[in-house]
């Protein structure tokens, strides 16, 4: 039989299409409220409670037992999220795992950030994730995040998302003057160090503040004061990222397209977290992580690379009492796991960077990427056939629409997720996603029909997987 593409618009009843479009709509509420990774654990915490999920160190705690329907969750500093719904079966036959990352490509505040040139205030900047430097520049921008006093409180930052706040931006040279530099390469057209955010211009007119010889510096010092109750010394103990400014947005005369950012990889995160909540009774564990660091290379105590994953599962098989140093393995090595994470859609504007034969495409469903990695395979996790054609099988009986992909050209560059981390343990795991076009750009896109059939698969995944 003849390989065919399918449109998956072309697929849809009505009600289908009212149903993509709802959970269009739900999934832009979660962009426009976690924006970072703090706020996305927040955001997840707040739903998943109201389904019935218990924190996992209460549990163990309380010195809970566990069994089949219990549902419990672990956060790791507020930038990491794990869940499990415990399932019929021992959890040494294995769990079904869906793994997103809710980090995406920023600026973050460098630790002594404030300083003042020629009557302007800055806040110096360092770039996170691969970016281009040059599409950061001119944009209105927020800053979300949190600083720490010594004391230990928490002051919560967000400033540039209502209409009454204020936004902030980067500079760019005007094009009259922009000879030279429009004969710069892309990569240094703008510098990392003229990444500074620029965040006021007015001096401090108050009559102690007269002789001040940074007086925009010193106003910016005193309205933080004023609002936050902050000092100039608390930047050293912040976590403050600089993201564009603004609400996703539906776009296209179609309202098909959402433009937004933070896409990569929220838009995979979102439909795990449903899906999961979404699932009845299951025969295998189901479970749903949520990690940060993914974009600089899952390092760090709350990315893949960590022990949080490995740690929570060893204390949920307690609870289950299933525990041993051996079972744990036994559990890990008999998983089934879709690593999810964007795809770049094909654009033709762009057709030269692509194989069309092994690109995704907006509007064709969810992603998988059997081949990772880079060029020759480099930093590449390769999912086995027996894998893929099981994961086939599920999503043909569910009607569920989907596509494989490569990223790019062999030669032009590649990519993958935290796949390459999981199959450590000697699980079954493969790349999946959903395509996004303008992938790591301030705003990016995606399909909602790919949106919804992802948690389609996501859900028939975490309740038949079985390899």
């Amino acid at each position: 039989m003849q390989m065919e593409r399918k449109n998956v618009w072309k697929t849809y009843s009505e009600e289908q299409l009212k149903a993509a479009d709802v959970f269009g709509k739900e999934y832009m509420y979660f962009l426009d409220h976690g924006k970072t990774e703090r706020e996305c654990v927040d955001l997840t915490v707040n739903m998943i409670e109201k389904e019935g999920y218990v924190e996992l160190q209460k549990a163990v705690k309380e010195g809970k037992t566990l069994k089949a329907g219990d549902k419990v969750y672990a956060v790791c500093m507020n930038k990491a999220v794990v869940m499990f719904k415990i399932g019929q079966k021992p959890m040494t036959e294995g769990m079904n795992i869906l793994g997103a990352h809710i980090d995406s490509p920023r600026l973050d505040v460098k630790q002594n950030p404030l300083y003042e040139d020629n009557g302007v205030a800055y806040l110096d900047t360092h770039y996170y994730g691969g970016v281009k430097k040059y599409q950061w520049v001119t944009l209105p921008l927020a800053i979300h995040g949190v600083i720490v006093k010594k004391d230990g409180t928490i002051v919560e930052v967000n400033i540039g998302e209502e209409d009454d706040d204020p936004v902030f931006f980067i500079s760019d040279l005007l094009i009259h003057l922009s000879a030279e530099q429009l004969e710069k390469k892309a990569a240094k057209v703008i510098e990392g160090e003229a990444l500074d955010l620029i965040i006021g211009n007015v001096p401090s007119t108050k009559e102690e503040d007269k002789e001040e010889k940074e007086a925009v510096k010193k106003n910016i010092l005193n309205i933080l004061k004023e609002t936050y109750d902050i000092e100039e010394e608390d930047f050293l103990s912040a976590e403050l990222e600089i993201v564009p400014a603004g609400k996703a947005r539906e776009a296209g005369f179609d309202r098909g397209l959402i433009l937004a950012y933070g896409h990569d990889d929220r838009v995979c995160a979102y439909p795990s977290l449903k899906a999961i909540l979404e699932v009845g009774d299951v025969e295998r564990t189901a479970c749903c992580i949520l990690v940060d660091k993914e974009e600089i290379g899952s390092v760090g105590a709350t990315g893949m690379q960590s022990r949080f994953f490995e740690n929570s599962v060893a204390e949920v098989m307690n609870l289950v009492g299933e525990y041993s140093e051996l079972n744990v393995r036994r559990c890990l090595a008999a998983s089934n796991m879709l690593s999810s994470d964007v795809s770049a859609a094909y654009d033709p504007s762009y057709a030269s960077a692509f194989e069309k034969k092994n690109s995704a495409f907006l509007g064709q469903g969810m992603v998988f990427n059997k081949f990772t990695g880079a060029r020759g395979k480099s930093g590449s996790n390769d999912a086995n056939p027996e894998y893929m054609a099981h994961i086939r099988n599920i999503l043909g009986e569910e009607g569920v629409c989907f596509q494989t992909a490569e990223l790019g050209k062999v030669d032009v560059g590649g990519g993958g997720t935290i796949a390459y981390i999981l199959a450590l343990y000697g699980m079954n795991v493969i790349d999946s996603g959903i395509a996004v076009m303008s992938m790591h750009a301030p705003w990016e896109a995606i399909s909602k029909a790919d949106l919804y059939e992802t948690k389609r698969g996501y859900v028939a995944f975490l309740e038949k997987a079985c390899l």
